[in-house]
C-alpha cells in the first residue's frame, strides 16, 4: 500500500474518506470548543497528511493555543502535513518522521486534551486495538478528548468492542456514528486519572487493513 497515494481520495469530495474527513474535524471542533480556557495539547498517531486536525486548527479561534505534536511514518505525508501547518500559520503544530506506535514520540505533551487515533484502529490486529486504547489512558489528560476512527466493513464489526474497551477503561461515550456509516467515527471523554505514560514501549505493529482483508 502506497500510503502517500492513499490520500489522494481526499481531493474527491464524493470520496468516503472526504465524507470520514468531515465527521472527524466536526468531533474535533467540539472538543476544541468545550476544552478548558488556555493553552491546549493534541497529539496524532499515524497522522498522514494530518488533514483532520490541521484543517480545523486553521481555522478555528482556537487554533493558535493549541500545541500539536503529528506523528507518521512516511516521510512525503509528513512534507505536506508540515507545509500545510507551515501556511496556515500554526507554529504549535510538529510534525514528526517516525514511528507512530512508539510511546516515546507523545512522552513530551502526554496526557493531552486532545488525542486522534484516526486511520489507525482498522490496520492493526484486534489485540493492539485494545492494547492502543489502553495507552489512551496515559495518552489523554482527565477530560480530554479521544476522536478515533474504525472501519465496520472489517469482519468481525469491532465498534462496538472499541467502545466497551473505553468505557471500561473511564472513558464516556460523547458520540458515535450510525451504523449505517461503513466508516465509523467516535468520541469519548476520558473521567479516570491518566497513567504514567511508559517509555520505550511499543503500542501495535501495523499491518494495513489490505493485508487485514486477506486474513
Amino acid at each position: 500500500m502506497d500510503w502517500h497515494e492513499w490520500h489522494d481520495a481526499y481531493d474527491s469530495p464524493d470520496s468516503y474518506l472526504s465524507h470520514r474527513l468531515a465527521l472527524i474535524q466536526e468531533r474535533i471542533r467540539l472538543a476544541l470548543d468545550t476544552a478548558p480556557p488556555g493553552p491546549l495539547t493534541a497529539i496524532s498517531l499515524c497522522a498522514g497528511q494530518g488533514r483532520d486536525l490541521i484543517g480545523v486548527l486553521a481555522e478555528h479561534p482556537r487554533g493558535p493555543e493549541v500545541r500539536a505534536r503529528l506523528v507518521e511514518l512516511d516521510e512525503r505525508n509528513v512534507d505536506v502535513a508540515t507545509r500545510a501547518a507551515r501556511a496556515a500559520g500554526l507554529p504549535g503544530v510538529e510534525v514528526v518522521a517516525g514511528d507512530a506506535a512508539l510511546t516515546d514520540q507523545y512522552a513530551e505533551l502526554a496526557p493531552a486534551d486532545l488525542v486522534l487515533v484516526c486511520g489507525l484502529l482498522g490496520n492493526i490486529s484486534d489485540a493492539d486495538v485494545e492494547r492502543v486504547l489502553d495507552h489512551c489512558t496515559a495518552l489523554c489528560r482527565t477530560g480530554g478528548t479521544v476522536v478515533w476512527t474504525r472501519s465496520r466493513d472489517l469482519a468481525p464489526d469491532l465498534v462496538p468492542q472499541v467502545c466497551a474497551w473505553l468505557e471500561e477503561r473511564g472513558f464516556e461515550r460523547l458520540w458515535v456514528s450510525d451504523p449505517s456509516i461503513p466508516q465509523s467515527v467516535g468520541a469519548h471523554r476520558f473521567t479516570g486519572e491518566p497513567r504514567q505514560l511508559p517509555t520505550d514501549t511499543r503500542m501495535f505493529d501495523f499491518i494495513g487493513y489490505d493485508v487485514l482483508r486477506r486474513t
